[in-house]
């Protein structure tokens, strides 16, 4: 299914909490799956939401590659983002175990954005942290490292194992300083669309909260207003699904 730039766009104006909040309204996956565990941070949690669509590829620097090297790797990989259903973000898994380099740096991070990406996820480390920081770009890490060692790319546009879940080439990601999420495509356009109402359902409880004196009865009553919001966001996913 196809995911309109307008769709993208109201994704963007949403923190990864509340889009993995939406995505239990439709109930297609378990609410432990689907989302990169706290190995995997933003390095400028500063940064709005990143939305894109995921550029996978592995990564080793403990060793020289039998051929080639990370530029060459970084220009086969920026000639199949016209793959993607929409602007990349780059997902790379290293494959040393500890890693042993930097995965990216500044050079790498300006290429990507210069073919259109939004964003770079590794389960390695990154470096040149103050220069990709003023090119805007956001990233995610397992951490730093100064050096980029024996830097290649083996693989791209394959399933990667990310964060404590498997990410496939073209998978939807939003992340922020909360963390990383996937989106089933299928849901991404009705999940945008129902945003503001559960925003606005969330804020009954928030607000009665801000309230003078708030009181326990206080608090029971906005919980049930809130439910009431959301049953009813839940019970027309659900027509719709059906």
């Amino acid at each position: 299914m196809a995911i309109s730039p307008a769709t993208l766009a109201q994704l963007r104006k949403i923190d990864t909490p509340t889009v993995c909040n939406l995505i239990e309204l439709f109930n297609v996956r378990p609410r432990n799956l689907g989302y990169m565990d706290a190995r995997i941070e933003a390095a400028f949690p500063e940064m709005p939401p990143m939305v894109g669509f995921a550029a996978t590829a592995t990564f080793r620097s403990a060793a020289p590659p039998r051929k080639g090297d990370a530029y060459a790797g970084t220009a086969d990989q920026v000639e199949r983002f016209g793959e993607l259903s929409g602007p990349a973000v780059v997902v790379f898994q290293d494959v040393d175990n500890p890693p042993a380099a930097a995965t990216f740096g500044e050079v790498m991070c300006t290429t990507y954005k210069a073919f259109g990406a939004v964003g770079l996820i590794t389960s390695g480390a990154g470096r040149d942290l103050e220069q990709v920081r003023t090119i805007d770009f956001p990233v995610f890490t397992n951490g730093t490292m100064c050096a980029h060692g024996y830097t290649h790319i083996p693989q791209i546009m394959t399933p990667v194992h990310v964060g404590g879940i498997i990410v496939s080439p073209d998978d939807l990601l939003h992340g922020d300083c909360n963390g990383v999420t996937t989106i089933p495509h299928d849901i991404a356009a009705e999940l945008a669309d129902i945003a503001d109402d559960f925003i606005a359902a969330e804020a009954v409880v928030i607000g009665a909260m801000r309230e003078p004196n708030p009181t326990p009865q206080r608090l029971r009553e906005a919980v049930v207003e809130m439910r009431g919001r959301m049953d009813a966001m839940r019970a027309k996913v659900a027509r719709k699904q059906g």
